[in-house]
């Protein structure tokens, strides 16, 4: 139950607002139907488990492990592998929020010393580190924490496409189906990398953050 709740579209924490970039991708013609789709949403996912995903895994052990250290250490670290202000934005935003239902959900030390050093600036407070540590308060594997965030990063895109794109539900479903047998691959691939081994690369990505940016048509805020 604690699972499902903490993936489900509806939890409030802003998943909503954006797009991952495919406002724009649609807007300027990269992505514009099943197909395109499928590869935007499947970089989405390879960038998010090499970065994010590394970071929610490092700050699930060090939860367990009582290790705020390292917390910081995976919070800061991942914030410098975001290379434009709306990725920074979307993460920082929603793990604040994550960060204040912790400490409604959980007693728990660390989530209110984490959501306080947020508010002094010493720390960015990044979605994916929030997640970590909520999942390992409620007893959830760093297995099905990696799961529910690769469903978080696909999920935020293809819901989004029913509003930017020419895609169907029967379209939208299929992929994130399909998808859903990477995710096995990619939580071996990435399990026993380091904070420091975190590496992002999708340039188009940021070309399309700053277009957006300075876009007239918004409907998410990046």
């Amino acid at each position: 139950m604690r699972l499902l709740q903490f993936t489900d579209s509806a939890f409030p924490v802003g998943t909503f607002s954006f797009s991952n970039g495919l406002e724009t991708a649609g807007f300027e013609n990269m992505v514009y139907d099943k197909e395109t789709l499928c590869q935007f949403a499947k970089s989405q996912a390879l960038q998010a488990a090499y970065t994010d995903g590394i970071a929610a895994l490092a700050a699930h052990r060090a939860f367990l492990a009582n290790d705020y250290d390292r917390i910081l250490e995976s919070d800061s670290t991942l914030i410098l592998c975001k290379m434009n202000d709306e990725s920074r934005q979307m993460l920082k935003r929603m793990g604040k929020k994550l960060g204040e239902l912790g400490t409604r959900l959980f007693d728990s030390p660390i989530i209110g010393r984490w959501l306080e050093d947020i508010r002094t600036d010493r720390t960015p407070g990044t979605y994916p580190v929030a997640q970590g540590m909520t999942f390992a308060a409620a007893g959830i594997s760093e297995e099905d924490l990696f799961g529910s965030h690769q469903y978080g990063v696909v999920n935020m895109v293809l819901s989004a496409a029913l509003r930017c794109i020419r895609v169907s539900h029967y379209d939208t479903q299929q992929i994130l189906f399909e998808m859903s047998d990477s995710v096995r691959t990619l939580y071996e691939s990435v399990r026993e990398m380091e904070i420091g081994e975190m590496h992002a690369f999708f340039p188009e990505l940021d070309i399309l953050a700053s277009l957006h940016e300075k876009g007239n048509m918004r409907m998410f805020m990046n």
